[in-house]
């Protein structure tokens, strides 16, 4: 395995805050291209969770013979679009270096956790938005991925919004303001949107379980497939719903097993 580390912007932030995408790569393999899944970790717009949903999330999906990467992307005090902009940016560079990782460029999928749940499917729903892209870009779709994966993600402002993320993410707009409702990723989805995997808890008191409800139904007004699993037990921010030592135990008394569906769900949609 190779690792490569990219800046995400020309120059740091006026903050000081160089975002990053870390790369990991196979050795080349005589089947062909392999899919690659781009992680970006939560932590409410305010940290990055890489030690809990970063590399092990990456590692997990190398073993099942992907290519990965983590973002560490811009948070508070940055504001939005700085982690579009970040989130962006590691789509596109995947696809610059897919000849050379052995990377299908038509198959990259983003995976995110909590708020980068919200900026997975906020990449996956304005890839294609003027506001933030050129004509050119666009039509190149260089910025969109072919699947998403959400995990107990952040995605409405609305009722049941984790409103922390998104006043981290907006700074200090007023929650009736055009951005903060076209932050609300229930309402950009659309017929350019791609493919979802959605888990989530019906316990989490931290982000409320019609977040993912939520997007999955704006997903079947535009019928775009979806698979979506909703567990009875857990708290938010369950990683891979593993004890913390040892790794491989769960803190269930039935495994879960999200890695494992994703990673079937994955082969499925990119018919491997």
């Amino acid at each position: 395995m190779d690792t490569y580390r990219f800046p995400l912007l020309d120059k740091p932030t006026e903050h000081g805050f160089m975002p990053t995408m870390t790369a990991y790569v196979l050795e080349r393999n005589e089947d062909g291209p392999r899919p690659m899944v781009i992680v970006i970790p939560g932590g409410g717009y305010e940290m990055v969770a890489e030690n809990w949903e970063g590399e092990r999330i990456a590692m997990a999906y190398l073993n099942a013979g992907f290519n990965a990467a983590v973002v560490d992307y811009c948070v508070a005090p940055h504001r939005h679009p700085l982690p579009l902009m970040n989130a962006a940016a590691a789509v596109r560079i995947c696809r610059e270096h897919a000849g050379e990782w052995q990377v299908d460029e038509n198959k990259i999928a983003v995976c995110g956790f909590s708020a980068g749940g919200h900026l997975a499917a906020s990449i996956s729903n304005l890839w294609d938005c003027e506001d933030y892209f050129t004509k050119e870009e666009i039509e190149s779709r260089i910025y969109r991925p072919d699947a998403s994966i959400l995990c107990y993600p952040v995605i409405t402002s609305g009722e049941k919004a984790h409103k922390g993320s998104f006043l981290n993410l907006l700074g200090a707009e007023n929650e009736g303001s055009p951005l903060w409702k076209a932050m609300s990723m229930e309402t950009r989805v659309h017929e350019g949107t791609p493919p979802a995997f959605l888990w989530h808890t019906f316990e989490d008191d931290c982000v409320p379980v019609e977040n993912s409800l939520l997007y999955a139904s704006a997903l079947k007004a535009q019928e775009i497939p979806f698979e979506l699993h909703i567990f009875p037990k857990g708290h938010h921010g369950l990683s891979l719903t593993t004890q913390s030592l040892p790794r491989n135990r769960s803190v269930f008394s039935r495994d879960y097993g999200w890695m494992g569906l994703s990673i079937d769900w994955l082969s499925e949609v990119f018919g491997l």
